[in-house]
């Protein structure tokens, strides 16, 4: 049986692997499921993808540049002529406005916690880290409150998104700013 030319099978397979840990979490990713997920052969996830954390790495990194989770699409929140808490408050809010955003954040947060127990997913989740700390060290006095604002709002959205509970703009604002200053 001849080879069928399938260009965009790798990048079917990393969307699918999305699609499967966005459905049923790591614990539901697997060759076979991914393969079923991109209606592709199992052989197909092995050969492009030797292991799962190759996967991952693949998965974790698309996220991570996606339209809504870049670093640079979060940027678009904050503004030089406002407050930093302002812009940080309305993308927190943004983050867990409906349904459909607490189940992209609540992705992104599956594939970059896998890294806690993947060590070859850990320098990915480190540079998306380092890229949100560069990005507001930009809007605050120092690269230390940087970093507490990126594991502040880390912190927050976890809080949200294991609670179910509402979006409290006045909570936020004030938590946001004893760390801004």
């Amino acid at each position: 049986m001849a080879r069928r030319y399938d260009p965009d099978r790798r990048q079917r397979i990393v969307d699918a692997a999305i699609r499967v840990v966005s459905e049923r979490g790591i614990d539901g990713l697997s060759h076979r499921s991914v393969a079923a997920a991109a209606d592709v052969p199992l052989g197909s996830t092995t050969y492009h993808f030797a292991s799962l954390d190759d996967l991952l790495i693949a998965a974790l990194r698309q996220v991570n540049s996606g339209p809504t989770t870049s670093v640079a699409s979060w940027e678009r929140y904050l503004d030089q002529g406002q407050p930093l808490v302002d812009g940080l408050v309305r993308l927190l809010e943004n983050c867990t406005a409906t349904a459909g955003e607490r189940s992209r954040v609540r992705l992104e947060y599956d594939l970059y916690l896998a890294a806690l127990r993947r060590e070859r997913l850990q320098p990915v989740a480190a540079a998306w880290l380092d890229e949100m700390v560069a990005m507001l060290a930009r809007y605050t006095k120092d690269d230390a409150t940087a970093r507490t604002l990126v594991a502040l709002i880390d912190g927050l959205l976890l809080q949200l998104l294991l609670t179910g509970r509402p979006f409290d703009r006045a909570q936020v604002r004030t938590t946001l700013e004893r760390v801004i200053g």
